[in-house]
């Protein structure tokens, strides 16, 4: 296995926004571009309530969640305070204007964790 797996060219992340990538196992990993053309990656999953962090708004080296505007480091997933929690962070490379993620990060890292299912509790309907 190669060390690192190419994910995408550079300019196919849009300037503050991001792609997501889908994984065999686990959540997506959302790969986020700055204004610098720095890259970032973190799992595609907000530490509050799982919210995708792959459509929220980019603005220096940090994303808003969208569904309740958590603000979420790109460099560590640290939520900021006042709110807590952590996502977590993939390894990026940028070499010659392709990014490339860590291949084994993409097959194992964070591959437990799941999104929160949002909505009123499913009762047996033979109850």
């Amino acid at each position: 296995m190669t060390e690192w797996t190419l994910i995408c060219k550079l300019e196919d992340i849009p300037v503050l926004g991001s792609r997501r990538v889908a994984r065999t196992q686990g959540l997506d990993v959302a790969v986020f571009r700055n204004t610098q053309d720095e890259v970032f990656a973190l799992l595609d999953r907000c530490p509050h309530k799982g919210g995708p962090l792959s459509q929220g708004i980019v603005f220096g080296t940090s994303v808003a969640c969208p569904l309740h505007n958590w603000t979420i480091g790109l460099c560590d997933g640290q939520a900021s305070a006042p709110d807590e929690g952590c996502t977590p962070k993939f390894e990026v490379k940028l070499d010659g204007g392709q990014v490339f993620l860590k291949s084994a990060e993409l097959q194992g890292h964070a591959t437990d964790l799941v999104r929160p299912i949002a909505g009123p509790l499913r009762r047996n309907a033979t109850a």
